[in-house]
């Protein structure tokens, strides 16, 4: 007679005849052993009893909710400048947390309602680094995704959906978690329509997008794909209410600035028209003055300007806060080449002219924070190749140091 197959436990491996039964479940098995660990792993993980863990409201679990001053001191610690946008982050993230608190009575008719952010600014000037370094601080599900890969549903790329998806991910597939989160939309500038005018033929990755979109902003329930929608067409949708979702878009709106311009000077025709005092102003100066009409002029439709009421923006980054950017931050370029080379026994040091020389160089090239990356690697590379293999105690980058390894690079 043929013998019976056993059972084995899908995370250890042992039979049941060694492990005295095992919990069954759909496709898999698992030993007391097994719960048992995994019981104490979740204590670890959670701080405290994991029996405690569905008695928790979310009202407990953002008692100490950080106030708008510090998040903004937080933000401090690793952006430089930027004070505008940083500030309207800091209150938009703290009135999402009190909206999350809010009571359900049903004796109370006022129900706060979010207020969706959108960030302009020119590449380089921190809008992609304030999402990472807000994220590190918040206590609810936050992503970051990018608007350039989606499109409508049924053509090559992401469907809008997929923007959840990524937040339900980062929430380990909690829902009620995932529906009080944040997501962060970069490169929403890029879904631009291509015209003023609503587009006659399908624009799938422009128009299209933006009217995806809409449902989301503004809150509705929405069958989201758990991994991803194309390719997996038979898994079961997860409904997810995205009434208390705060989105945050930011996008370089490259070319907007034009737009502002012939905004502002439509009316001036002698010098003491109301118009003529923008007349002077510097192109980088112009983002302040962005309003929804300059919005509507670069391709972004009226209905998903309505659902981002808070508009902000940030400043060309001037030769000063470069400098700052280079020394000052926890994770300013100065400090993470020396902590580089500190891990081969090297000490590293800047001059000051040879930071005024990289900063010069950036400039040049008008890539903001990013450029001073790209020159950095530039000035580092022969000296990341050559010193862990050579006996040195000190290195020291100064001027001439700078100028010849950029003159080589560019001969």
């Amino acid at each position: 007679m043929a013998k019976k197959h056993e059972s084995h436990c899908a995370f250890c491996g042992q039979p049941e005849s060694q492990v005295g039964g095992l919990l069954q479940g759909l496709d898999a098995q698992i030993c007391t052993e097994c719960l048992y660990r995994g019981y104490h792993l979740l204590e670890e993980i959670t701080g405290g009893s994991a029996s405690s863990l569905e008695s928790r409201t979310p009202q407990e679990e953002l008692k100490d909710l950080p106030k708008p001053q510090e998040i903004k001191e937080y933000l401090d610690g690793y952006v430089v400048g930027q004070e505008e946008a940083k500030r309207y982050l800091s209150v938009a993230v703290y009135n999402h947390y009190k909206r999350l608190q809010q009571k359900q009575d049903a004796s109370d008719d006022v129900e706060i309602e979010k207020s969706n952010i959108l960030l302009l600014g020119p590449t380089g000037t921190g809008k992609t680094l304030l999402a990472k370094t807000i994220a590190r601080l918040l206590k609810v599900p936050f992503t970051i995704v990018d608007a350039t890969v989606l499109t409508q549903a049924g053509y090559v790329g992401e469907d809008i959906e997929s923007l959840l998806t990524r937040l339900l991910q980062v929430a380990d597939y909690d829902v009620a978690a995932a529906e009080r989160g944040i997501v962060f939309i970069d490169e929403i500038d890029k879904i631009a329509r291509k015209g003023d005018n609503p587009s006659i033929t399908r624009d799938v990755s422009g128009e299209g997008v933006q009217q995806g979109l809409l449902k989301l902003l503004e809150g509705s329930v929405v069958n989201v794909p758990p991994q991803g929608g194309r390719k997996h067409p038979d898994q079961k949708m997860i409904q997810v209410n995205t009434q208390q979702i705060l989105f945050i878009c930011a996008g370089a709106f490259d070319g907007i600035e034009r737009k502002i311009a012939h905004r502002l000077n439509t009316r001036v025709v002698g010098y003491n028209s109301p118009g003529a005092k923008h007349a002077h102003l510097m192109e980088e100066e112009l983002m302040k003055y962005v309003d929804a009409r300059d919005l509507k002029s670069f391709g972004l439709i009226p209905e998903i300007i309505g659902r981002l009421p808070i508009i902000t923006h940030l400043n060309p980054l001037q030769r000063d806060t470069l400098r700052m950017i280079l020394t000052e931050p926890k994770n300013a370029l100065v400090r993470q080449y020396t902590k580089m080379f500190e891990m081969d026994g090297i000490q590293l040091k800047y001059t000051d002219d040879a930071l005024d020389a990289i900063v010069d160089k950036t400039m040049e090239q008008k890539l903001g924070a990013r450029g001073l990356r790209s020159i950095m690697e530039q000035v580092m590379m022969e000296a990341m190749y050559t010193l862990p293999s050579q006996k040195v105690k000190t290195f020291t980058i100064d001027r001439p140091y700078v100028e010849n390894q950029l003159t080589a690079r560019a001969s």
